[in-house]
């Protein structure tokens, strides 16, 4: 059809630039209702083609769903999606002059709006009943119930695919109406918030843990010093201990006290020596020299004699 509307478009064309500037004036009063339809024509024809093809684009953004890769391990995007499903908010759409979200909602382990999930992964819904022409879903104009569904499966140790769908269905008609990619969108933007939070709040953990390691290794390490402090005041104050009874054992081997009725102190080892000095008995004396028979001693006044060696006993 357009084809032809074309041809004769050039063919009219053709014959106005053949004419002179009177004659083509005349003929378009004569002919001016013909090419007015004419030029409509060709409008409607040009306009109708494009017209379908974005009703076809259009057709085709409903029930697409969304798809995705979450850089994330399995386990925090389940626990993201658990606290997501328990929300009892489905973003992205709202009942007919209501709030910017629809409420109400809630957890459930399957919805007869979908077919039994038997693919790989984890399969989680969330589903509000009586809502009323929620928008972004096509022709949705009744009440009915309203149905998302969580797909997680696992791609390695470090990413995650979700895939969440959404579908109203009238109460009454039982007609589906699929969603536009709004809810789908949405929903997919706040398991990702849940997961950053989630990783944010690992990273902290990991923080924290580190800094409570830095401070139990340097208390460690005061621990230690304060140990090492202690340990070598100890042995210090154990070697003074047994210096000092070294001494007092070396005292102990030298000292002497003189015997009853009390001795003589001879200028030299002989029973013929002079004597120095009278000894009271228990006075005590030093030896300071060692023979068979006689100590040479050393009195408490400090006078050096000769004493012999039956006359003296050790220190009680």
């Amino acid at each position: 059809m357009k084809s032809i509307a074309k041809q004769a478009r050039n063919r009219f064309v053709q014959n106005l630039l053949s004419r002179s500037a009177p004659d083509t004036i005349q003929c378009f009063r004569k002919r001016w209702p013909w090419v007015v339809a004419l030029c409509v024509g060709l409008i409607v024809v040009s306009v109708l083609p494009l017209h379908s093809r974005e009703h076809k684009t259009r057709n085709e953004d409903y029930g697409l769903g969304f798809s995705s890769e979450i850089a994330a391990p399995e386990s925090e995007v389940l626990q993201a999606v658990d606290e997501v499903i328990n929300d009892g908010i489905i973003q992205g759409s709202k009942e007919y002059n209501k709030d910017k979200y629809i409420d109400k909602a809630s957890p459930a382990t399957s919805s007869v709006l979908f077919p039994e999930w038997n693919g790989p992964g984890k399969a989680f819904y969330k589903v509000r009943t009586e809502v009323l022409a929620p928008i972004n879903f096509k022709e949705s104009n009744d009440e009915g119930t309203l149905a998302v569904r969580y797909i997680v499966q696992s791609k390695d140790p470090k990413h995650t695919v979700l895939r969440i769908d959404a579908v109203f269905v009238e109460q009454f008609r039982r007609i589906a109406h699929p969603s536009n990619g709004s809810v789908e969108t949405a929903e997919y933007k706040d398991i990702q918030d849940h997961v950053d939070a989630l990783e944010l709040q690992k990273k902290q953990a990991q923080e924290n843990e580190k800094h409570r390691q830095e401070v139990l290794a340097k208390q460690t390490l005061e621990r230690k010093h304060e140990q090492d402090e202690a340990s070598a005041l100890a042995t210090a104050q154990t070697s003074a201990e047994t210096l000092e009874q070294h001494v007092e054992n070396l005292r102990h081997q030298v000292e002497r006290v003189v015997k009853a009725p009390g001795a003589q102190l001879k200028s030299a080892p002989f029973h013929s020596a002079t004597n120095l000095k009278s000894l009271d008995a228990g006075a005590e004396v030093v030896i300071l020299i060692v023979s068979p028979y006689w100590y040479g001693v050393e009195t408490e006044d400090g006078q050096h004699g000769w004493i012999s060696r039956g006359q003296l006993e050790p220190m009680p």
